[in-house]
């Protein structure tokens, strides 16, 4: 069963709500997959993980959240290389560019996406949360 762990930043409670159904999914099928913010953990300690489960929203132009969660991101990217991933966010503009610039990062960085990724615009409707608890169970299986 692959290490997993589950970093995320969330600054309405929308990540965290996705984050939560995340955790719920992998629970199912590796019940000993960690929860973190973004804050409680450092890259180096995240790249001695198998699987991370990444979740950041968009911020300012389909960006990711710029204080925490990028600077983390940037260091982690360079230890990403043959490692499963799985992405989810929320946002409150724009088309999902955000995502799509980061699965780029995160492929470019040679580690495998191992699902699609989940984005909700604003609060996770219940499809959502549905979609969160299968990246979960997929990512961390």
């Amino acid at each position: 069963m692959s290490k997993t762990a589950i970093i995320y930043w969330s600054g309405t409670g929308n990540t965290e709500a996705m984050a939560s159904a995340v955790l719920d999914g992998a629970k199912e099928v590796n019940s000993e997959t960690q929860l973190f913010n973004v804050s409680e953990i450092t890259a180096d300690e995240a790249a001695k993980y198998d699987t991370l489960i990444l979740g950041c929203p968009a911020m300012g132009a389909e960006v990711l959240e710029e204080g925490e969660f990028e600077p983390f991101f940037t260091e982690l990217e360079t230890q990403l290389a043959g490692k499963n991933v799985a992405l989810f966010g929320s946002y409150g503009w724009g088309d999902g560019e955000w995502m799509r610039n980061w699965e780029e990062r995160v492929t470019g960085a040679n580690a495998k996406l191992v699902c699609d990724s989940v984005i909700a615009n604003d609060a996770p409707d219940d499809e959502a949360i549905v979609n969160c608890n299968n990246l979960g169970k997929t990512a961390a299986a």
